[in-house]
């Protein structure tokens, strides 16, 4: 089914659909606590099995006045990732996003609009234009307008009443690399099934990868299959359900990954991959499955 983002700052009943360019919905889909959270509504479906995938921010969100419009912010520094809201006004903006340092890579999505989930990575090959979209499987693309030709920095990104118009609201992700806890990077394929061994610096529990030409995007995790090599696949561009045939298999190393197959979506040779990766036991030693 479609995967649905939910956050503290829009609160448990605002679902943002990842395959989809749709506005913000609203509904009865859980509950947040100190402890976790609740499933209701449309994730407590009977024998239906779901996969979640969360990261901890700062709590309650405060304003930032680092950029040119005020923000709210619920930012986590040390573990790299924040959840920025915010108005947007009418021609170019500059939009505080929490981090103690510039991002490697920020998911904007208009909330109040039809917007596709327009996403800024490093790995892609222009820091002031190159955008790619989290609910397609088009390849990269630029734009001077999409970023307003301008890179982020250590407080701000930049927003142009392109991806935004004048008082639509957004919801941004933004992430930077932490040494033994994330990383966000690129690889280049080699079309193989002894396939290239991409270096994290940790065991990942969750990888994240996309082809910057256009193929879609693909998720795992070392809870949906607990072995090697893991093969159990979700995209979020698609409403596909999970997908645990042949030709995706990626073995988790003790210090990165390793792929397995030659699949177009995940090691197509001499193809650039975009990736963001989480450890499995951050900031302390773990060994190979």
């Amino acid at each position: 089914g479609n995967g649905i983002a939910l956050d503290t700052i829009r609160g448990s009943t605002k679902a943002l659909r990842t395959s989809t360019n749709g506005a913000e919905t609203t509904n009865t889909f859980a509950t947040f606590d100190s402890e976790g959270f609740n499933i209701t509504g449309t994730f407590n479906e009977s024998n239906e099995t779901t996969v979640a995938w969360n990261w901890k921010a700062g709590g309650t969100a405060v304003s930032n006045t680092n950029g040119s419009i005020t923000s709210q912010v619920s930012a986590n520094p040390a573990a790299g990732f924040s959840i920025v809201s915010w108005t947007h006004g009418s021609g170019s903006q500059s939009i505080g996003h929490g981090l103690s340092q510039k991002p490697d890579m920020i998911i904007v999505k208009g909330r109040s609009n039809v917007s596709s989930w327009w996403t800024w990575h490093k790995g892609l090959s222009s820091e002031t234009q190159s955008f790619i979209h989290v609910d397609t499987t088009s390849a990269a693309g630029a734009n001077v307008n999409a970023w307003n030709n301008q890179a982020p920095t250590a407080s701000v990104f930049y927003q142009k009443e392109y991806i935004l118009s004048n008082n639509d609201t957004g919801i941004a992700y933004a992430f930077h690399s932490v040494d033994g806890y994330s990383r966000v990077g690129s690889y280049v394929g080699n079309g193989s099934t002894d396939g290239v061994y991409v270096h994290c610096g940790f065991s990942p529990a969750f990888i994240i990868t996309k082809s910057i030409a256009g193929t879609g995007w693909r998720m795992i995790d070392n809870k949906r299959t607990p072995y090697n090599p893991s093969t159990a696949s979700l995209y979020p561009d698609s409403s596909d359900a999970e997908y645990t045939g042949s030709g995706h298999e990626t073995d988790f190393t003790s210090n990165g990954f390793k792929m397995r197959n030659s699949n177009s979506r995940l090691n197509t040779s001499g193809q650039t991959y975009i990736f963001l990766a989480f450890a499995e036991t951050p900031f302390k030693h773990s060994t190979a499955r």
